[in-house]
């Protein structure tokens, strides 16, 4: 079965249709009608930005001045059924809604039962991230001496690399850059007769056997390796990402260096070789931000390798997928055996709703500020991000400013996991997951709708 394939680009509330289509079935983060003039133009006024403001600080187990009463799950139940038999949300819907305070579960539906999270696999990558490495942290970059007059460009995963020339924009704010890495060569007089790419850090198949044959080149994944610039393109302003992206990183280093004609091949750094320049990533949380906010699948993979190189096991598909859960049962949840990837591009993919729901509790409950980050890095309704123009009709416009949730689809499955405060004050986490669904518009209004009605809810 055909259907649009397509993602978001950019910064915070900025969506960009980078790709749709028609007969090509898989992957879509958002769909060829998410336009915010369209939404604007069609719906009620948004919530006002007092109610923004208060959505975008990080999230507390207890809400300023009063936590609000306990809801009872009997009311949620009522307040959610007018929304449960939306069309929309198709022949399948499993949901769960937990109490973030005192952990109660509020709602269940089949939510204990494992099933496809789509990208709000994110959400359980971020939080292993964050309990293996600081917010603060960053990736380094390095160009190394290699044999025989060759340097050595060595990656260590970062995504957000850019090609970009000297003060033009690269496909992510704050990155760090190949021409960075060119000036401080330049400036050691270095004089190559060749690039090296060594990749060697991460290991396995560089595509994911798990993945559909059409997402790679594509518009929202590349192949992942541990050298690669502007989130595995070919070139910064590229819509398709790349099959090959380590070659045209150390093609765009050449570039950078004047002599665009240099042999480019691969091969691992002599060991003990000099450092002969390097470059710093933006802080994790702000590759956590950027991955979140617009669901990109290529910095959630490399993150995901990150928390496997943290725990000590391989820096391949596989390997970060076993170090996430691992990860994330230490954390008190465990997502079982089905996450396949740390994007949750692979359809196969298998993560019950109750398990993400836990995962947001935790890291919104936890002691620890660094696991606090994931929430707030979460796009706002009506705001930022995958959800910025969403949350605008009359329908869901409670929701607006006050829920924060990562979005979720693949061919049949629509899905919403987040955090939104109750009327009452109530930190509520909730994962909805519709994976018998039809068309991808209907099943996230459904889905906002009932978001939405928690977000109205005393329920007493």
């Amino acid at each position: 079965m055909g259907s649009s394939r397509v993602r978001t680009a950019g910064l915070v509330g900025l969506v960009v249709v980078l790709a749709a289509g028609a007969g090509i079935g898989g992957y879509a983060e958002t769909h060829a009608l998410r336009a915010a003039d369209t939404a604007k133009s069609s719906s009620s006024p948004a919530s006002t930005p007092a109610a923004y403001a208060a959505a975008g600080s990080t999230p507390s187990p207890v809400a300023s001045g009063s936590a609000g009463a306990a809801p009872r799950p009997a009311a949620v139940a009522q307040v959610l059924a007018p929304g449960l038999s939306a069309p929309g949300l198709g022949q399948q819907l499993r949901a769960r809604v937990v109490d973030v305070r005192s952990g109660t579960v509020l709602y269940d539906r089949g939510g204990a039962a494992a099933a496809p999270p789509a990208s709000t696999a994110k959400v359980v990558t971020a939080a292993a991230l964050f309990a293996v490495r600081k917010p603060t942290d960053r990736i380094t970059t390095s160009v190394v001496a290699g044999r025989g007059g060759a340097i050595v460009l060595v990656g260590a995963g970062d995504p957000t690399l850019t090609a970009a020339a000297k003060g033009a924009s690269g496909a992510y704010p704050g990155a760090a850059r190949i021409t960075d890495l060119a000036a401080q060569l330049r400036a050691k007089n270095v004089r190559a007769t060749q690039i090296v790419v060594d990749d060697s850090l991460f290991s396995g198949p560089t595509i994911s056997p798990n993945w559909a044959p059409e997402d790679v080149p594509s518009t929202y994944a590349s192949a992942i390796t541990a050298v690669l610039a502007d989130g595995g393109r070919a070139a910064p302003g590229d819509a398709v990402r790349s099959a090959q992206p380590d070659l045209p990183a150390a093609h765009a280093l050449a570039a950078a260096l004047g002599n665009p004609g240099l042999p480019v091949s691969r091969a691992k750094a002599p060991t003990g070789a000099a450092v002969l320049a390097r470059v710093e990533s933006a802080p994790l949380a702000t590759l956590v931000e950027q991955m979140l906010q617009t669901s990109d699948n290529v910095i959630a993979e490399c993150l995901a390798r990150q928390v496997a190189l943290a725990e000590h096991t391989p820096a391949s598909f596989a390997g970060a997928a076993a170090a996430v859960r691992v990860v994330v049962r230490r954390l008190g949840t465990d997502p079982g055996p089905g996450l396949l990837d740390g994007s949750g591009l692979a359809a196969g993919d298998r993560v019950s709703p109750a398990a993400l729901a836990g995962v947001l509790r935790t890291v919104s409950a936890s002691s620890a500020p660094a696991l606090h980050s994931v929430a707030s890095a979460l796009p706002v309704a009506a705001w930022s991000g995958t959800l910025a123009s969403r949350y605008r009709g009359s329908s869901t416009q409670a929701g607006a400013g006050v829920i924060r949730a990562k979005t979720g689809t693949l061919t049949g499955v629509s899905s919403l996991v987040g955090l939104v405060h109750d009327r009452d004050g109530r930190l509520l986490a909730f994962a909805f997951i519709a994976d018998r669904t039809g068309a991808t518009p209907a099943a996230e209004a459904a889905l906002d709708v009932l978001a939405a009605r928690l977000a109205g809810c005393g329920c007493r």
